[in-house]
């Protein structure tokens, strides 16, 4: 494995990483990544990074330490191999499947990301089109690399191994709706003939874990009381809490969005492309008054909600949900294992209190967003107030007191 590359550039890598305001540590991490690789190379017969990344996890046990040196040397690798900088993204990631899909999925893939005005955006079908581009690479790895090849015994060993079903029933559902979306785009009956050979999957529905009202107290109290809560969490938090809004669209929130003089919420919501405008509570206006400031760095993106931390950038999903693990870790809730703790149990709290105080579900589907009645069937479930009207009296019927004991 040729280093000399590295060895002659690698300074301008760090150069360039102080210029753009990378914090000291991680720049210093990387130089000592660079070092260490660079000194080791004559001990090991390493061909690729691939063949380093092997050695990391012989040599590091910790997952921890093993996952943020593996971040590190793909910053390393993208800079060597291709002279790509890093962006500020909080990963870089190496190849997707798409990039070894042959030509003709690739074009399959183009074209489903490019469906818009079917009531879902852009980037929601970008996002399902990464299971599609898993289901069309597994099938390559099969040996085929056209519609044409496809066999229902192919598509069936993608979905099993060993006699098992290895894939789930979300995996077949996108991928087939990805083939029903373009039937109009492709002549031959290849979107049929794909369709008929996807296996029926069982549906199995989870119980939904939803918020109580011991824990929403909890929660409203390290909101209002704990003074170590910073100003950015706190305007997040209520801002899921009093919306409802997606993790997505509380990420994408701008300047634009909020209508001081109105007291309003305007935004084009990240899933479905679809506007959506939403009353700004006193709570929650507020909160993020408080933070764009006192705390939000001075930065002229768009973005409302930035990083803690240099090159400053937007926050993402996976941002938000360490948030709303930390506000639940201080209000002493859901800290067993399997206990849920997404931004999305805000979204599921308000759909219920709001279907408990006996909202039209019209109403509470516009809130949410929602563009089908439909999507409100999963937090029925939850509607207890009105679940326990539907109650029917088995004094009549008779029932062991076993039953009854714990």
């Amino acid at each position: 494995m040729d280093l000399q590359n590295l060895r002659d550039t690698y300074p301008l890598l760090l150069s360039y990483m102080e210029a753009e305001s990378y914090s000291k540590q991680y720049i210093q991490y990387i130089e000592k990544d660079i070092l260490w690789i660079i000194n080791e190379s004559s001990h090991y017969a390493w061909r690729s990074y691939d063949d380093i990344y092997q050695t990391y996890v012989d040599k590091w046990s910790n997952k921890t330490t093993l996952n943020h040196k593996k971040r590190r040397l793909l910053v390393i690798e993208r800079f060597d191999l291709e002279s790509k900088m890093p962006n500020g993204l909080k990963h870089a990631h190496k190849s997707s499947a798409y990039d070894s899909l042959s030509a003709e999925f690739k074009d399959f893939i183009d074209t489903y990301r490019n469906l818009e005005g079917l009531g879902y955006s852009k980037k929601y079908l970008k996002s399902t089109s990464y299971m599609v581009c898993s289901f069309l690479l597994d099938l390559q790895n099969k040996g085929i690399n056209s519609f044409k090849s496809v066999t229902e015994e192919s598509v069936l060993d993608v979905f099993s191994s060993d006699g098992k079903i290895c894939r789930s029933y979300n995996f077949k559902y996108t991928v087939e709706f990805a083939f029903k979306t373009c039937l109009p785009f492709y002549g031959d009956g290849i979107c049929s003939r794909m369709l008929s050979y996807l296996p029926a999957l069982p549906h199995i529905k989870k119980n939904v874990q939803y918020l109580t009202k011991e824990e929403m107290w909890r929660i409203k109290s390290v909101l209002e009381k704990d003074t170590t809560l910073s100003l950015q969490n706190k305007a997040i938090c209520l801002l899921a809490l009093y919306t409802g809004m997606r993790s997505s669209d509380i990420c994408s929130l701008t300047f634009k969005s909020i209508d001081w003089d109105n007291d309003l919420i305007r935004i084009k919501q990240q899933k479905t492309n679809a506007a959506l405008v939403l009353p700004l509570r006193a709570v929650v206006g507020n909160a993020i008054f408080d933070y764009i400031t006192k705390e939000r760095p001075k930065s002229s993106a768009d973005t409302i909600f930035l990083t803690v931390n240099a090159p400053y950038r937007r926050l993402h999903s996976s941002n938000l949900n360490a948030i709303c693990v930390s506000i639940m870790g201080k209000a002493g809730i859901r800290q067993n294992p399997g206990d849920r703790k997404g931004m999305h149990l805000f979204r599921h709290y308000l759909a219920t209190s709001l279907l408990g105080y006996g909202v039209e579900q019209p109403i509470i589907s516009s809130t949410l967003g929602h563009q089908s009645p439909s999507s409100l069937a999963p937090y029925l479930s939850a509607d207890f107030t009105h679940l326990k009207e539907c109650a029917l009296n088995i004094e009549r019927f008779p029932v062991r007191k076993e039953v009854f004991q714990p």
